[in-house]
């Protein structure tokens, strides 16, 4: 199968680079398009070739991933549309729905499949929700699901779930980092230099994290584990909880979640 990517900037980059990496596919099987010279340049990296425009990777590709920015997601589809005809269309491009994409194919036969990844691809630890509501062949989701957990894991859900995963692992490392720079400060006060502190926060969520997956325990049996009957780390709990912190963080997605559903209504 031929792929093909419409943008490969940091998100774009991230797939191509994590798939190629990985022997998923080999760059001579890819051919990309980015109006961002350099980022062609980082692309061709891989062995991918570069086209002239973006209808010279919908001509040459059995599937392309549309990588672009939302604001330029649709001209891009009407402008492609009349090469698509029995070809895959996956999107990657934040807030565009399947009747989105539809619409813009104006009748063109394409398969479409909607994703929405996250920025940890960037370090081979994404996490990407599929929509269910798909017109792909099953060998196209098998093919299209490899390629992302060449660089994370997939979960497949209902496209109206998809507001969700953006709030959630969409949004989720900003809160993360947040929180890692919150926990390195504290490090700070207490004496700890920076570059110290930050390491130490920054493999304590991975480290966290990892278990999570791995062992597959309730994140509340992780947090038991760890906070002694009157010790230190349940004193530091009590003073999260005081200060409302798995509310604030539940309401965080909430408000996210709610936002990217009415951006989806405006497309």
């Amino acid at each position: 199968m031929k792929l093909g990517f419409i943008g490969v900037g940091n998100m774009g980059a991230a797939i191509l680079e994590g798939i190629t990496a990985r022997g998923v596919i080999g760059g001579e099987d890819i051919v990309v398009y980015d109006s961002h010279a350099p980022a062609v340049e980082r692309a061709r990296k891989t062995g991918a070739a570069a086209a002239a425009a973006n209808t010279g990777v919908a001509a040459a590709a059995d599937m392309v991933i549309l990588a672009v920015k939302p604001k330029d997601a649709l001209a891009v589809i009407r402008e492609i549309a009349p090469l698509l005809a029995g070809k895959a269309l996956l999107s990657i491009v934040a807030g565009l729905s399947y009747s989105a994409i539809d619409g813009a194919l104006a009748g063109a036969a394409a398969r479409v499949l909607v994703i929405m990844p996250n920025t940890p691809a960037l370090a081979g630890e994404g996490a990407a929700g599929f929509a269910l509501e798909t017109t792909f062949t099953d060998t196209e989701k098998l093919f299209a699901q490899k390629l992302f957990e060449a660089v994370g894991i997939v979960e497949w859900v209902p496209e109206k779930l998809l507001a969700a995963v953006s709030a959630l692992s969409g949004g989720g490392p900003a809160y993360a980092a947040l929180f890692a720079e919150a926990l390195a400060d504290g490090g700070v006060l207490e004496g700890l230099p920076r570059p110290v502190a930050y390491r130490l926060a920054a493999q304590t969520l991975k480290g966290t994290g990892k278990l999570l997956l791995e062992t597959g325990q309730h994140p509340g049996a992780v947090k038991d584990a760890v906070c002694s009957p009157g010790g230190t780390t349940i004193e530091a709990v009590r003073e999260l909880e005081r200060g409302a912190f798995r509310y604030s963080v539940l309401n965080a997605v909430h408000k996210s979640a709610q936002k990217f559903s009415r951006l989806l209504g405006q497309r």
